[in-house]
């Protein structure tokens, strides 16, 4: 069978760098840190005392009181950012899709972590009688929020979550590709929401020494690929987009983005936590990536890479990006754009797609900010676009997320031409 053309029609975004699309592109080519210190709770006895929050964000803006009240954080990023992207795209209108050929297909690794928290905290204080809220339930589980963007719209088709820890929105997109591709759906739904800046998430992080606890200087925490770097820093919020079959964005006269060619997905088999040290499962799913999308590694301008700023994860992933692009590799650019978002967790595939997606509309290459002294581990004749945005056409961008668990995927976006 002829498989269908893939392109973005929409895009919606509430970020720890701005709660719309424009105002988080901007701030990521101007190289701005959402890293503050954390408001959200009294983080005083934490090791670690800042976080990339989600700033000026009040979902009764967007939402009836009551029924945000029944939505974690987490849904209420995602159900007002698939809002903008749904508004953006143009599906607003009557009559614009099919509501049995529409679908969501949502990401998060977590999911209602802070309702799970205070479900748990108000038991521990009773008496041991058990009185848990109604929707305790329903407001923690992981899916519900591309139930919720359905219920919202009306959209019959496909609908699920993709659960892959940090790798859980690329997942996503991958997916919702493939179901478009196949000619399962016209329209869908995508990207991912996660809202872990609470107790649990910064102690449990924390725990496994995972985080950086540079609290004197939140804003230079995140350093990936520098030499001084020491864990990543926590980030919250939602990115979605609309993903569009090729001849039915054109018949309705939608504005295209950019296109989706494919994806990958592997595993490491390796470690829960630890990356592969030669960078095995992230040489793998970036090939997968490419033999997908029917481009050769020169094709590629631009890899956003996975660059949580951990000791082992930069280098693992450098390894694995000379190892799939070979000596076309010193003519990419490179960046990590977790250096100003922070790592958002199942919501970083959604953000940093749409970073590239960006990216090959107005060619130019977000930077890697916090960049200071060179690791000798690392090979740094590599473009990584540190401190400063650069442009140049960009043709086509890779993106990586990998994940807890060994899981890792990789989505490529190229300009649209007709």
């Amino acid at each position: 069978m002829k498989l269908r053309r893939v392109v973005v029609t929409g895009l919606g975004a509430i970020t720890p760098l701005g709660n719309t699309v424009t105002d988080y592109w901007n701030n990521l080519i101007n190289g701005v840190s959402g890293a503050a210190p954390i408001t959200r709770f009294d983080a005083s006895k934490f090791k670690t005392r800042f976080a990339c929050e989600v700033k000026g964000f009040n979902p009764e803006d967007f939402l009836d009181k009551k029924e945000a009240r029944k939505l974690d954080p987490f849904s209420q990023y995602g159900l007002v950012s698939a809002m903008q992207a749904v508004k953006d795209a143009g599906l607003d209108k009557e009559g614009a899709f099919d509501p049995d050929r529409t679908g969501v297909i949502w990401g998060s690794g977590i999911g209602g972590l802070l309702t799970f928290q205070e479900a748990c905290f108000d038991f521990a204080k009773g008496d041991g009688t058990p009185r848990f809220n109604p929707f305790f339930i329903p407001k923690m589980i992981a899916d519900i929020c591309s139930g919720h963007i359905s219920i919202m719209y009306g959209m019959r088709g496909p609908n699920f979550t993709t659960v892959s820890a940090c790798a859980s929105s690329t997942n996503a997109l991958i997916d919702a590709v493939t179901y478009i591709k196949l000619g399962k759906a016209d329209v869908i739904v995508t990207g991912g929401s996660e809202a872990a800046v609470c107790e649990a998430g910064i102690g449990g992080f924390n725990a496994m020494h995972a985080l950086s606890t540079r609290n004197d200087s939140p804003e230079t925490a995140s350093r990936p690929f520098d030499v001084d770097r020491d864990g990543f820093v926590l980030g919250e919020g939602a990115g979605a987009l609309i993903l569009e079959d090729l001849e039915h964005a054109l018949k309705r006269g939608a504005k295209i983005y950019a296109e989706v060619l494919g994806g990958g997905m592997t595993a490491d088999a390796n470690h829960i936590t630890a990356p592969h040290p030669e960078g095995l499962g992230a040489t793998n799913v970036m090939r997968h990536a490419l033999a997908d999308a029917g481009l050769k590694p020169e094709d590629i301008d631009y890899v956003n890479v996975h660059g949580t700023s951990t000791p082992l994860g930069d280098v693992a992933e450098s390894k694995a990006i000379l190892g799939v692009f070979g000596e076309h590799a010193y003519k990419l650019n490179i960046s990590s754009t977790k250096s100003m978002t922070g790592h958002l967790l199942g919501a970083a595939g959604a953000i940093e797609a749409m970073a590239c997606v960006l990216a090959v509309k107005h060619d130019i290459i977000p930077p890697t900010i916090n960049h200071f002294t060179d690791d000798p581990a690392l090979d740094n004749k590599l473009n990584f676009t540190f401190n400063k945005a650069q442009k140049r056409e960009v043709r086509a961008a890779l993106s990586n997320t990998f994940g807890f668990g060994g899981h890792n995927a990789s989505v490529i976006v190229k300009k649209y031409i007709a």
